[in-house]
């Protein structure tokens, strides 16, 4: 089984520039006008600015885990891009929301150590 986030965006080339950040790569992909970057084996996200997606801009929210979260936090601060507040849930799972130009969330999230 596969997964495909979409990311439905209002400007292609603004968004392209904050996921390549984001990302820190570009899209690995891109299939027609979907700019795709693989996160996993089987899971994507794409970004997707088509007149078809208009409705649903800003309204996507996904969740990627993630290893080195300071690091990471560092790595788009030092690009400009910024976050809400860091959580730290019960279980110890750190938790962090990140807003693309158009309001989608990425969040963020990384396990306690073992």
């Amino acid at each position: 089984m596969d997964l495909y986030s979409i990311m439905p965006v209002s400007d292609l080339p603004r968004a392209l520039e904050w996921f390549g950040v984001f990302f820190g790569r570009s899209a690995d992909e891109v299939i027609g006008e979907e700019h795709l970057w693989q996160l996993g084996e089987s899971a994507w996200v794409v970004v997707d600015a088509r007149e078809v997606r208009a409705e649903r801009v800003g309204q996507a929210m996904i969740t990627i885990g993630v290893t080195g979260l300071d690091d990471v936090l560092a790595r788009l601060a030092a690009h400009g891009i910024a976050h809400e507040p860091v959580e730290t849930y019960g279980n110890g799972v750190r938790h962090v929301d990140v807003l693309d130009p158009d309001g989608n969330s990425l969040s963020l999230a990384e396990a306690p150590a073992p």
